[in-house]
């Protein structure tokens, strides 16, 4: 009997138990493994499947709920070290010892976390949409706040959040993007209410979005980690001109700007993201 080949789409939800609470996880693809972890108000159905297949086409692809949201149990926190955490305990309770790491904007943040308490663990960093540790020159875009605060995000709301509405092209691919996702209708991880995203945005407020209070920055200039910054040119969170500083100390950055997108460039080129990401992984040790 052959085995079933699950796709994002259709792949069931799996789970762990884990230093007293319970890690909801999806894992498609057979190669080497690679942890995602995900944005802010994100669960594992905010990811685009097309992306993920992709991706699950060179890798073992793993996304995961953050302790207490979604289908996972546990006290819900946006603590960059709890998030970190989450990825290590989730890839001990699976057996995977080495693995890559992946995190779109808040999740880039975590992904980076897990990197510096845990370096031995970690083979490479995949950064989408996020920001480098430490203040930094350039700042979200109002508008962000405006639209990703609201309780419930529409269409038009995902175009300015994630692509570049000035674009024809972009705000094709917004379409099709939000069909894939909600290609899924059953085995879904429900939503994050209001209530609980804005009580762990206060709980996590520090003096800059990423402070740098345990050497992260000097982790990324020392670290033999090699590193891949994926980023849309028109970024109204994390504007990739703030990496454009550790060019010149980080050897092991490579950043990559894609044009007339936005905040989730991954959604918008889905395939043409995950052929850099598996071209770095492979080809740079």
């Amino acid at each position: 009997m052959l085995k079933q080949t699950y796709t994002a789409a259709n792949v069931p939800t799996e789970f762990v138990e884990s230093r007293g609470r319970t890690l909801a996880y999806r894992s498609i693809g057979a190669g080497s493994p690679l942890i995602l972890c995900v944005r802010f108000r994100g669960v594992m159905d905010v990811w685009d499947p097309a992306f993920l297949d992709a991706l699950a086409t060179r890798f073992r692809v793993i996304t995961f709920d953050y302790t207490g949201l979604g289908q996972s149990t546990g006290h819900a926190t946006y603590d960059r070290v709890s998030m970190a955490e989450d990825a290590i305990d989730l890839a001990d309770a699976l057996g995977i010892d080495t693995f890559a790491i992946g995190g779109w904007s808040l999740g880039g943040i975590a992904a980076q976390v897990a990197a510096k308490r845990h370096p031995g663990r970690i083979s490479h960093m995949i950064l989408i949409g996020t920001t480098p540790p430490g203040k930094v020159a350039h700042g979200p875009e109002p508008v962000f706040f405006e639209r990703a605060l609201k309780p419930v995000n529409d269409l038009d709301d995902e175009t300015v959040l994630f692509f570049e509405p000035e674009s024809e092209k972009s705000r094709k691919a917004t379409k099709a993007s939000h069909d894939r996702i909600n290609a899924r209708t059953a085995d879904r991880s429900p939503p994050i209410p209001q209530e609980t995203f804005m009580r762990m945005l206060t709980e996590s407020q520090k003096p800059d979005i990423f402070f740098d209070d345990d050497g992260y920055r000097d982790f990324l200039k020392a670290t033999d980690i090699p590193f891949l910054v994926i980023s849309g040119d028109h970024e109204i969170v994390f504007p990739p001109a703030n990496w454009f500083d550790l060019v010149d100390t980080c050897p092991e950055l490579h950043l990559i700007v894609l044009p007339e997108m936005g905040h989730g460039p991954q959604h918008q080129a889905p395939e043409f993201c995950a052929d850099l990401i598996a071209s770095f992984v492979s080809r740079i040790a």
